[in-house]
């Protein structure tokens, strides 16, 4: 975890965790932008904005600073239901307040970190394999429509990563995602079969700006649904945590890991409510990357910020990373999420005995966590927070198991219950 790589290899593994991640900002630019309706100018002021803002928290993530990030190879990105609640909020009180919003949402957090801290030790890892299940699965469901805008280069992607994956050895196979989003790209040029995107503007330098909406309005009301997902991504934040940490072989330390963790999250969704995004959480694209390359240095990743906060200084390479077709990324984003799926599935066969306690948490938690993508009108009744906390499958998940957890008693560490 702790190898500095020379720069000639350095650079083409943090270009691999640069382009598994690169769409999730984009798209959620390009989504803020046609919501607010902003000019080309303000879409590009905001995509070097999100670009520096996920740059600098793969930094602090990757090295930590005054215990504010977990020191381990994580990269940051807007967290996708953020976006939805952020464009509600804009359009329901104006851009201003959804930026005050933001402000609130990260403040939250970082006022109960603490706390949470304290009691997430006690988790049982019952739940975090049955959350980093439901984080795989989602994200399959998330990415799946990014692939289906062109089946042809998005099965290039995935067949020439899984190829290189299978076939290949050392540095060549710890590339396979980035040559199979390659293959994908080189598909799309020769039979034009998906268009290649592109950001308005033409200057070398595309700077942030500071309150893009102006000042910030505080409105604590207007600001619940935002608060809501805050304390709802401890979850994702917890889950992502322990499995990164066996994915570099590091012994999980819940409770000094999830509040740096969350705590970077929290300084980088201020840094973004500041320049006119919205919350930044930490990503779960790099985690199958880790996992499916064995590539554990947190130096690559500290990489792809640099490369990242380059890109959102330079107009330029900002252009050419919206050109990647949304294919293309769809296929390499389905890899990735199937292995963490997978990640999952092994944590639960190693943590959870087969007894009736373990089978129905479990069943409950998947439940829970599923029930939005394959049944989502079933929350249509609910109000926005009640949505926002449930209708969204990771935090329904991990709250599902936490709740039965404890109501049936189970210990933490093994899965089973504690004798009465």
């Amino acid at each position: 975890m702790d190898e500095r790589l020379p720069l000639p290899r350095l650079l083409p593994l943090a270009a691999q965790h640069v382009l598994a991640m690169i769409a999730s900002p984009l798209s959620s630019v390009f989504l803020i932008a046609a919501g607010l309706h902003l000019s080309p100018g303000g879409t590009a002021s905001l995509l070097s904005a999100t670009l520096v803002v996920c740059g600098a928290g793969a930094l602090l993530q990757s090295f930590g600073v005054l215990r504010t990030g977990a020191r381990l190879p994580f990269m940051m990105l807007p967290g996708g239901a953020a976006v939805a609640l952020f464009l509600e909020t804009a359009r329901a009180h104006g851009a201003a307040t959804a930026s005050g919003s933001v402000l609130l949402a990260a403040a939250l957090l970082l006022a109960v970190l603490p706390v949470y801290g304290r009691l997430v030790r006690f988790f049982p890892p019952l739940v975090m394999g049955a959350t980093v299940l439901v984080i795989g699965v989602n994200m399959i469901h998330v990415a799946a429509p990014a692939a289906l805008a062109g089946r042809g280069p998005a099965l290039v992607t995935i067949a020439a990563a899984a190829l290189c994956f299978l076939l290949l050895r050392g540095v060549w196979r710890q590339l396979s995602v980035l040559i199979g989003m390659a293959a994908g790209t080189a598909t799309v040029a020769l039979t034009g079969g998906a268009a290649f995107r592109g950001v308005p503007g033409d200057a070398v330098l595309a700077l942030p700006r500071p309150f893009p909406y102006g000042v910030p309005h505080l409105d604590l009301l207007a600001a619940l649904p935002l608060m809501v997902f805050a304390l709802a991504s401890l979850a994702e934040a917890t889950g992502q945590t322990v499995l990164t940490s066996e994915a570099v072989g590091r012994s999980p330390d819940p409770a000094r890991d999830v509040p740096r963790t969350a705590r970077a999250d929290a300084v980088a969704s201020l840094a973004s409510g500041l320049l006119g995004g919205t919350m930044m959480v930490t990503s779960a694209e790099n985690i199958g990357i880790v996992q499916l390359t064995g590539v554990r240095s947190r130096f690559v990743t500290a990489g792809a910020g640099v490369l990242l906060l380059v890109s959102g200084l330079l107009a330029p390479v900002t252009r050419v990373l919206a050109a990647l077709p949304t294919p293309v990324v769809g296929g390499a984003a389905l890899v990735i999420y199937a292995v963490i799926a997978t990640m999952g599935i092994e944590m639960l066969r190693r943590t959870a005995p087969a007894d009736r306690a373990t089978t129905t948490v479990l069943a409950l938690t998947l439940l829970a966590g599923l029930l939005p993508i394959l049944a989502p009108q079933l929350y249509a009744p609910l109000p926005g927070w009640a949505r926002t906390l449930f209708g969204s499958g990771v935090p329904a998940a991990a709250l599902t198991a936490i709740a039965l957890s404890a109501l049936l008693g189970l210990r933490s560490g093994t899965g089973s219950r504690r004798p009465a």
